[in-house]
């Protein structure tokens, strides 16, 4: 198993000096005078699109701190098959309208990809702290686990909170999110069998997962009765995609995986990643973080303040656990694709998260 210290996969192919060049040019053709300043990429969290910081220095001396947000490299071995940015953009502008959520302001969108080499977009810069994925917040050393229960409590809390705004956006003005899937299929149907469709491309020519197979078995046999309300879920909704200032959330990121379905599915996916990193980091020999981000707890507090009581939990916890899984499994086969590591005999050592799929899998996962 890789250690959650390993050196950073490789993520793009791209010139930063060709990059940069080609980033004063866009700017200046929307904000004359401009000077791009300060580019840097940050290096704790994010696998998938290309994001780089920069400064946008006005003719009057005054300094905007901005996030270019690109689709990812075609030539780094794509984490997705395809990156909407104009998609993403407009779930932002969306949630920013009709929530409370801390969106970062918008700046620019450009749909082409000629000027940038991609399509993106641009936003402002909000200060804060983001719980690292590299190193683990839930290794010893880093602020959230150093700091008290009690902040720990308050980050919780409000984060949860944050996930129930996020679920007040209208659906009737989220069209956009709406797949091309089977008429008259479900949401949640449409995004199970999205899920198994990103499978097969990523095993496309190579060898299938047995786990990830056992675990689409799995979750039809815990199929939910009733699937619940469709609302607009943000996708990758963790607590490492979100700034916080002190222990509150000042800026919610990372759109790429938005989707209409149950509430559960983002809740799934918020209780899991949070368990993707404690497991580990009980596996490497630390304690982690055992009493942060319960299961129970959050569904409880998003019940408070959603006025919706979370339901199948087993079934979201463990659909959330097989996407990872998947997106586990293309990482791993980047990482052979660029020569950082050997090809597996077994592609199921790719999945770091190997044993709580195999205990959720057989049912042995959570306490009953």
């Amino acid at each position: 198993m890789a250690t959650p210290d390993a050196p950073r996969p490789r993520t793009t192919t791209r010139d930063p000096e060709l990059l940069r060049a080609r980033l004063r040019t866009w700017v200046s053709g929307w904000r004359p005078g401009a000077t791009v300043t300060e580019l840097s990429a940050p290096q704790s969290n994010g696998m998938s699109s290309d994001t780089v910081l920069f400064d946008l220095l006005a003719p009057d001396g005054v300094t905007q701190p901005c996030v270019l947000r690109l689709a990812a490299d075609p030539d780094a071995y794509t984490v997705f098959p395809a990156y909407d940015m104009e998609r993403q953009y407009r779930c932002m502008e969306l949630v920013a309208a009709h929530t409370k959520a801390p969106v970062p302001r918008l700046l620019r969108l450009e749909p082409d990809p000629g000027p940038l080499g991609a399509p993106g977009f641009v936003m402002e810069r909000v200060d804060g702290r983001v719980p690292p994925d590299l190193m683990p917040y839930t290794y010893s050393g880093n602020w959230l686990h150093e700091a008290s229960g009690a902040e720990r409590a308050q980050l919780q809390r409000e984060s949860v909170e944050l996930l129930a705004e996020v679920h007040r956006a209208p659906v009737a003005e989220a069209g956009f999110l709406r797949s091309g899937a089977a008429v008259g299929a479900s949401p949640l149907r449409r995004h199970v069998d999205e899920a198994r469709a990103y499978y097969a491309w990523v095993v496309q020519g190579r060898a299938a997962s047995p786990l990830i197979e056992r675990a689409f078995a799995r979750l039809e046999r815990l199929w939910p009765a009733d699937e619940g309300e469709t609302v607009l879920n943000w996708g990758d909704a963790r607590i490492g995609n979100v700034i916080y200032q002190g222990f509150s959330p000042a800026a919610v990121l990372d759109w790429e995986m938005a989707a209409l379905g149950p509430r559960e599915l983002d809740l799934g996916w918020f209780v899991f990643l949070h368990r993707f990193f404690q497991d580990l980091t009980v596996a490497f020999g630390q304690e982690g973080l055992p009493d942060f981000l319960g299961r129970d707890e959050v569904a409880a507090q998003y019940a408070e303040a959603s006025g919706h009581t979370p339901h199948d939990l087993e079934f979201f916890t463990l659909y959330a656990a097989l996407r990872h899984a998947v997106v586990m499994l293309r990482i791993g086969y980047r990482q052979v694709h660029f020569g950082e590591a050997e090809p597996p005999a077994d592609p199921d050592a790719l999945i770091l998260h190997r044993a709580t799929l195999e205990a959720m899998v057989e049912g042995r996962y959570w306490p009953s």
